[in-house]
């Protein structure tokens, strides 16, 4: 919703804020801990190396491709990584078939969400460069599901670490790799300074700071140590779900017929995906 609360600001201000005040929300608390965990040089660079590819970088190939394409192809693309962070995450012991009812009904919800009309890109202009845009989707969705399987997997061989000291860490190296990429790409200080909603846009950068990725990042942790990374793929369909209900709140409408078809679809598929684990 931050896009649409904080309208005229681009998408690299709005990323770039957010992840800048993930990054200080990271430093304060670190600091402020008694007898904090302190990063080796060698976690300190699984720390940016995975925050480059679950932060920075997924979402400047994302704002890129959505330059190049518009919104509704690489929305598509990126819809599908629950199911390949469930596909590539499966576990040993557990069978293929077992995870067909939850992948078929995640992907037709998928599908039946994409076929809704948005009304189109904005102006009614076309992409610009759209097979560009589409590579930079592609580049965006490997950089999330490389992600979350390395994570999973550095908090499993790395029980001694705390997952709130992990979020901490990687929260420092996004904050420094955000600031670097609004230094890059980002409107100047003084042109941010002199908008009039000024305060309305800090006050979205840090509740999403916080909320969307310091609170979320330790809640991911926690279940990727406790969860099989093809589970927790499939849980990342609820963020669809959160984000339908929070835009229906926000314009004050109910979701269309197709829509809440869709949420069930989602629904079901996450408790099939449960029941296959167990």
């Amino acid at each position: 919703m931050a896009p649409r609360m904080a309208g005229g600001y681009s998408p690299v201000d709005l990323t770039a804020g957010r992840f800048v005040a993930y990054g200080a929300v990271a430093t304060a608390l670190m600091l402020a801990a008694r007898g904090r965990q302190r990063p080796t040089a060698r976690q300190a660079g699984a720390a940016a190396g995975l925050s480059l590819l679950g932060f920075t970088a997924y979402y400047l190939l994302l704002v890129l491709a959505i330059r190049d394409a518009g919104t509704e192809v690489p929305t598509l693309i990126i819809g599908t990584i629950p199911l390949w962070v469930m596909l590539l995450g499966k576990p040993g012991h557990l069978r293929w078939t077992a995870l067909v009812p939850g992948l078929a009904l995640t992907a037709a919800g998928l599908a039946l969400m994409m076929g809704v009309p948005h009304g189109g890109e904005a102006g009614g202009a076309a992409p610009a460069h759209p097979w560009r845009g589409v590579g930079l989707a592609v580049g965006a969705l490997a950089c999330w599901t490389a992600f979350a399987l390395l994570n999973a997997a550095w908090l499993k061989r790395h029980p001694e670490v705390d997952v709130t000291a992990w979020a901490n860490w990687l929260g420092v190296a996004t904050g420094l790799g955000a600031l670097l990429l609004w230094l890059a790409a980002g409107s100047p200080p003084e042109v941010l300074a002199a908008r009039p909603d000024r305060w309305l846009f800090a006050l979205l950068c840090l509740a999403t700071g916080f909320g969307s990725a310091w609170l979320a990042t330790v809640l991911w942790n926690v279940a990727s140590r406790r969860l099989s990374a093809s589970l927790c793929g499939q849980l990342i369909v609820s963020e669809t779900l959160f984000a339908l209900l929070y835009s229906f709140a926000w314009d004050g409408r109910w979701p269309s017929p197709a829509q809440s078809v869709a949420c069930v679809l989602f629904t079901l598929g996450i408790l099939a995906s449960i029941r296959a684990h167990r």
